[in-house]
């Protein structure tokens, strides 16, 4: 259903380590507003170093989406979807501006699209708590094969790996559809949130240079530790779930399986093509303004995109919806 607002959301999005959050919250900042991070692996708790968070002492302006759930607790876009909206509204209420900021490309596309979801989107239910048993007994390829054999061509499209996709496809079965179909359909949901989206485009050589640059500094700042606390608390299945990048790997370090150069090359791997699968994600939504992130610049990417948002208002005769800047604290 569609939301009302008074100011709309501005979307930061692109690839992991393209700058997103410094630029999120200086425009937050600038525009009156907060953030609202659309972050898939930042709604878990405890896990900071590893997701990039922006830790509290570092929080130019409130941050939302943050800190929800403890790791390895079922969430889903439907439960982000109906959270998101809760922010907007209560920020539109108080005469803020929404920035949300995130890499999870369906995260965004849930947040601000007409996408209903289907009952099995939602957190718990007897079917997939089975599947999920089953995974852990047998093998995420095991389960992934299931599906193939009664629903390839949704199969094709899922990693045999993503055991959370793989349930979910098994769950569309029950009610109906199919993965490969509601993937389909994705393209073409209407907008329900009045939104101005704007990705930060890096080249690939020079993100890949950023990634790696990050990962190393997630270990010197205590990933190692971080991921130790985190097993010491009881989250092993949180931390080793297939989508836990630089959580898995520390893991398996720990673990002995491997020496800790070799974990940490292969956060660095998996990141790379993680940012592949965002890049390509968002490349794909027309209505992304790109600017240009090769040559960093936070304070002057983020006064880009706040030009832009007041251009944009301005053609669209939406007066009542301008953005009032706020003087730098």
């Amino acid at each position: 259903m569609p939301l009302e607002l008074s100011k709309p959301v501005i979307a930061i999005v692109g690839p992991t380590a393209s700058g997103k959050s410094d630029v999120a919250q200086l425009v937050a900042q600038s525009v009156g507003g907060a953030v609202v991070s659309a972050d898939s692996m930042q709604i878990y708790r405890g896990m900071d170093i590893g997701t990039g968070k922006v830790l509290p002492g570092e929080r130019l302006v409130q941050h939302y989406g943050i800190d929800l759930v403890d790791p390895g607790e079922p969430y889903s876009a439907a439960l982000f979807q109906e959270y998101a909206r809760t922010c907007f509204a209560m920020l539109d209420d108080l005469g803020e501006v929404s920035v949300l900021c995130g890499g999870t490309g369906f995260y965004v596309r849930a947040a601000i699209d007409e996408y209903d979801f289907p009952r099995g989107e939602q957190v718990g239910n007897k079917l997939r708590d089975e599947l999920n048993a089953f995974a852990r007994d047998r093998g995420a390829h095991a389960l992934w094969a299931r599906l193939r054999d009664v629903d390839p061509a949704s199969a094709s499209i899922i990693p045999e790996n993503d055991v959370k996709r793989v349930v979910r496809a098994f769950e569309l079965i029950e009610e109906g559809t199919t993965y490969a179909s509601q993937k389909e359909r994705l393209a073409s949901i209407p907008q329900a949130v009045p939104c101005l989206l704007f990705g930060l485009a890096v080249d690939p050589d020079i993100l890949r240079e950023r990634i790696d640059a990050r990962v190393d500094r997630m270990v010197e700042n205590g990933l190692v530790q971080e991921v130790e606390g985190l097993l010491e608390a009881g989250f092993r299945r949180g931390v080793t779930a297939p989508q836990a990048i630089g959580y898995k790997e520390i893991v398996s370090y720990l673990d002995g399986e491997r020496s800790l150069d070799d974990a940490v090359s292969c956060i660095k791997t998996a990141t790379h093509r993680y940012a592949k699968r965002q890049r390509t994600w968002f490349r794909k939504d027309k209505r992304i303004a790109w600017i240009d992130a090769d040559d960093f610049d936070a304070d002057a990417i983020a006064g880009r995109v706040v030009d832009l948002a007041r251009a944009s208002l301005r053609q669209q005769g939406t007066s009542s919806a301008k953005c009032q800047a706020k003087p730098a604290r």
